[in-house]
């Protein structure tokens, strides 16, 4: 088809900034887990947008942050990797937060990428502030990429939660992606396997309230997804086993609740959306296990899939 696009973008931005829910907003489906709490992305979600005149697809990354631990280390490094596969970076500056240091580090690590690729600036999260506050946002914004000598491409403003200009974000970044054919099939919103994707909806379940030493400390592994044998053809149920790992025996506590409430509800809760996504319904097997200091061991890190 002439003149058809299609090509990788990817969100960047620090811990919190709304990268998520926007990719979430441009492909008009949940592929990616929000949560208040930072660092909660640990994979890079791939989110599919289909258009009559492109396709764009969507690499949301983890936070760039100070590492404190390993696993830090490596969200951190495959950042950087996605930075440079990709074909154009949008950069999300949250509206109710300041410009601050964190941000312009970030800046100045997209500015030492030189001219190669387009890097468009997003203030989200516009539907949280004034228009005066929008306005001090968007000019400090500019200033932060005339500091580091990075020219945006673009500079908008979107909320994902409204859907205010979450259309032009998608306009101005696909005018960037080079003509080619379509890479993924009409109608698949994501390339990540099911089994991620149910890690994922259980973890966003499970970190829902908790403690603020936990969202760190939480790993989702899925072992098993098989249909039940002795179920008629009408009525197929999937087993869905599933080890949740924390670090320490007071986290496990924390996790389970008293006399199991907390892991019932974290199985109610997610249920639905797993049986949305695998079309059938499913029985939910969950099991909470202690994988002592995580986050700094390789070789448990490599078990947990990082």
């Amino acid at each position: 088809m002439t003149g058809f696009r299609s090509g990788f973008a990817c969100f960047v931005g620090r811990p919190n900034a709304g990268k998520s829910t926007l990719t979430n907003a441009l492909v008009g489906e949940k592929i990616a887990i929000t949560s208040s709490r930072p660092q909660t992305t640990r994979h890079v979600i791939r989110g599919l947008v289909h258009r009559e005149d492109a396709q764009l697809i969507l690499v949301d990354t983890p936070g760039l942050h100070r590492p404190r631990n390993v696993l830090g280390e490596r969200l951190n490094d495959l950042v950087r990797t996605t930075w440079a596969e990709v074909d154009t970076i949008a950069m999300c500056f949250p509206s109710d937060q300041r410009v601050g240091p964190g941000d312009k580090y970030l800046v100045k690590e997209l500015a030492a990428l030189g001219r190669k690729k387009p890097v468009l600036a997003v203030a989200t999260k516009t539907d949280l502030v004034s228009p005066n506050r929008l306005a001090e946002h968007l000019q400090a914004i500019q200033r932060a990429g005339e500091e580091a000598g990075l020219r945006w491409h673009e500079i908008v403003p979107v909320s994902a939660v409204a859907g205010e200009q979450v259309q032009l974000l998608t306009d101005l970044i696909v005018a960037t992606l080079p003509e080619g054919p379509a890479l993924y099939p009409e109608g698949q919103l994501t390339d990540e396997p099911e089994e991620t994707l149910v890690a994922e909806i259980i973890r966003e379940a499970a970190l829902e309230g908790v403690r603020d030493e936990l969202p760190h400390s939480l790993a989702v592994v899925v072992n098993e997804m098989v249909p039940r044998e002795d179920r008629p053809a009408d009525k197929p149920l999937v087993d869905v086993r599933v080890d949740v790992y924390v670090e320490r025996d007071s986290q496990k506590g924390i996790i389970i609740g008293h006399k199991g409430t907390r892991l019932r509800e974290i199985g109610a809760s997610c249920r639905g959306q797993i049986e949305k996504l695998l079309g059938t319904p499913v029985f939910l097997d969950l099991h909470v296990k202690v994988a002592k200091e995580w986050q700094r061991d390789p070789k448990q890190l490599r078990k947990l899939g990082f």
